[in-house]
Order: C-alpha cells, then structure tokens, then sequence
C-alpha cells in the first residue's frame, strides 16, 4: 500500500491509499488544502485539528449542495423521459393534406400558342435580317 505525502494547511501529512489510488488522493488533498488556505486567510493561524474539521465542514456542506443540485437534475431528465415515452407511445398524427395549385389546362395551351407565335415572329425577323 503506497504512502502518499499531501500538504494541507501549510503542513505535512504522510496517508496511505490503495494502488492506483494516488492520483485521486493528492486530488481530495488540493480541495482540502485550498479550503485550509482559504479558512487560515480568514481566521489565521488555528490548531491542525480545527483547520481540517473546519476546511472538511466545508467541503461537506458543498458537496450537500452538490448532491441537491444532482438530485433536481436526475428528477427533470426523469421527467423528460417519461414525457418522451408518452409522445412515443402516441399514435403519429395525421399526414397533413397538401394541395398543389395546379394550372388549368386553357392556361397552358394559351402560352403554347404564345411560344409558337413569338418563336414564328422569330424566324421572319432571322429572315428578313439575313
């Protein structure tokens, strides 16, 4: 089992942990180390024992909020979910009808006739230029 030293507070401590554990244990180390620094910049100096009481208090009372925020955020994608199995479970709507203005067959043949007579006033004008 390795020993691990952490600095927390100013002050050396020597912890075993599991193999593989290290990384994670200098990790919680820095939190508790940062919550040390920042109750010593408040208060000063204090016993050892009462700086990690106190820096430990607040990192529970962070994680509790933590925990609530989880708990909100597991409840809404509960939510969520049961909403989107309700939709799922729903029948598809209806296709919606489309309708497509179609031209009238006069229309059509009118602008035929108009292309045939603008493409033969065309050609007389190709034939009178050349």
């Amino acid at each position: 089992m390795p020993q691990v030293e952490i600095a927390i507070g100013g002050r050396s401590f020597e912890v075993a942990c599991q193999d593989g554990e290290e990384h994670f244990l200098h990790s919680a180390a820095a939190m508790l180390d940062a919550e040390a620094a920042h109750l010593s910049e408040q208060i000063g100096r204090m016993p050892e024992a009462r700086m990690l009481l106190m820096a430990g208090l607040m990192l529970a009372d962070k994680t509790a909020g933590l925990e609530d925020k989880v708990r909100e955020a597991e409840a809404e994608a509960a939510k969520m979910r049961a909403q989107i199995e309700t939709m799922q479970a729903q029948p598809a709507p209806a296709p919606e009808r489309v309708e497509v203005l179609v031209v009238p067959s006069e229309v059509t043949d009118t602008l035929a006739e108009i292309a045939a007579r603008a493409e033969a006033l065309a050609d007389q004008v190709e034939g009178g230029a050349s």
